[in-house]
């Protein structure tokens, strides 16, 4: 995989898209699962009105895939993202990661869990306003207990990989909203996780950013192993993955 610096032209998102298909290939469609969701129902309640937001949903994502969860606004893809990583509970079935169930965890621990083995990014951002950019993208590794002199150099190796090396100071509100997602992908990736869940990461970003922060992902997938869960309505970021998931009203009606 190609790692784009200052001196070399950035890959297209075509030819990403071409190497996400050979390296879904390389993969024989065989890998370890880290996560398993069996039987998921998710049913949203105001009053008497009721809205089944998750259908019985049965999923298995293996260890190193690069998937992408598609489908109109309101079908679910949001709901089965926070399910899947514990952000959200379910009315019904089990979700197993590394192959410990959700409901075997508390509380505490899932947080901790998430902390450690886990990297988000919102289509909300959910930056917080009054720190800086390399202070809210270290804060998970101080959480996981990690020394703060270590969890400052990886922050700012973390915000160089995205382009924002020379914004490591500015708070949110200084920055633009392509920066601030950019930020958003620095955090989510600075724990080196193995497991990234993402809702729109490239929602905000102009095609340039969009096509560097798409390639970053895809190598850290190929070198490292990490597997990634995105959630898109762009069809040219779900061809970047090896494989995608279509949803329809609660349901996956596709999974290709």
């Amino acid at each position: 995989m190609r790692q784009t610096t200052t001196s070399e032209t950035p890959a297209t998102q075509d030819q990403l898209a071409e190497e996400g298909k050979l390296e879904a290939e390389e993969l024989g469609g065989v890998s370890t699962p880290i996560v398993v969701a069996e039987q998921i129902h998710k049913t949203f309640r105001s009053g008497e009105i009721e809205v089944h937001a998750l259908r019985g949903v049965d999923l298995t994502i293996g260890t190193g895939e690069m998937v992408a969860i598609m489908g109109p606004s309101g079908c679910g893809k949001t709901t089965l993202l926070n399910t899947l990583s514990g952000l959200d509970s379910f009315d019904e079935g089990e979700v197993t990661i590394e192959g410990t169930s959700l409901a075997d965890m508390n509380d505490r621990r899932r947080t901790d869990y998430r902390a450690r083995r886990m990297g988000f990014v919102f289509q909300s951002f959910n930056l917080l306003p009054v720190i800086s950019a390399v202070e809210n993208v270290e804060m998970p590794l101080l959480v996981s207990g990690v020394r703060p002199a270590q969890a400052r150099r990886r922050a700012l190796e973390s915000l160089e990989s995205v382009g924002l090396a020379d914004r490591a100071s500015h708070r949110p509100m200084q920055l633009s909203g392509g920066q601030i997602q950019r930020v958003t992908v620095a955090r989510a990736l600075v724990n080196e996780p193995a497991l990234v869940w993402a809702d729109e990461p490239t929602g905000n970003l102009d095609v340039g950013s969009s096509t560097e922060v798409l390639g970053l992902m895809q190598q850290l997938n190929r070198e490292k192993g990490q597997t990634f869960v995105i959630v898109t309505h762009d069809p040219q970021v779900a061809a970047l993955c090896g494989r995608i998931v279509r949803m329809n009203d609660g349901e996956i009606v596709e999974n290709e």
